[in-house]
């Protein structure tokens, strides 16, 4: 984390603010590594980390339960991430995905040659080949990855939220989040495939 981010986001806090300081500098980290994912650059990061706290610092009344801090300070990092991005993009760059992927099934497999059904995150021969791939190589799949599907493999695969918090933080029904992490995480395998041959990992088909 940054120095003097934590001091930032909390220099205007008063009264009151040792709670709210204490579930921030928590979650500080994973706020600033989601908004990494998110903003593709380290500044802009900085900027939408300490943009999201001072908007929850700014609306703290309204959260209702305090054990929902997390999931909460998270919808406002993606709808502050979201608005910022909508306004630099003539039209939503997803659309033309949702469309073209609306009736097929992600059936593209990295590991189709070890077994089948394959999922990314699980089983050791997975694991174990992932291992091999440099962490940039990682970083720079996801990064390319359409915002809208980004935003759910961050949130499912890297910061841990549950399909129901996802649907709560994106304010989409649980569906749409079970199926862009369907197609986020299949356009990854196709990435780290790629990255794979490049590497010499494995041998082109």
């Amino acid at each position: 984390m940054p120095a003097g981010l934590m001091a930032h986001c909390t220099e205007e806090s008063t009264d009151g603010r040792t709670f709210f300081e204490e579930k921030v500098r928590g979650l500080l980290d994973q706020l600033y590594g989601a908004a990494l994912r998110l903003a593709k650059n380290r500044d802009e990061a900085e900027d939408l980390v300490a943009e999201a706290v001072a908007k929850a610092w700014a609306s703290r009344r309204a959260l209702k339960d305090p054990e929902h801090f997390r999931s909460w300070i998270f919808r406002i990092l993606t709808n502050t991430f979201l608005s910022d991005w909508r306004k630099r993009m003539v039209r939503p760059q997803t659309r033309a995905y949702d469309e073209h992927l609306a009736d097929q099934e992600t059936t593209y497999s990295l590991f189709d040659e070890l077994h089948q059904p394959f999922l990314l995150w699980w089983g050791n021969p997975e694991k174990d080949f992932l291992n091999k791939l440099l962490s940039h190589d990682i970083e720079k799949a996801v990064d390319a990855l359409p915002v809208a599907f980004r935003m759910v493999v961050v949130l499912s695969d890297m910061e841990g939220f549950s399909y129901r918090e996802i649907s709560e933080i994106l304010k989409v029904p649980v569906g749409t989040v079970r199926s862009r992490l369907a197609r986020g995480r299949g356009l990854l395998q196709k990435s780290l495939w790629e990255h794979a041959k490049e590497a010499g990992l494995i041998q082109p088909r």
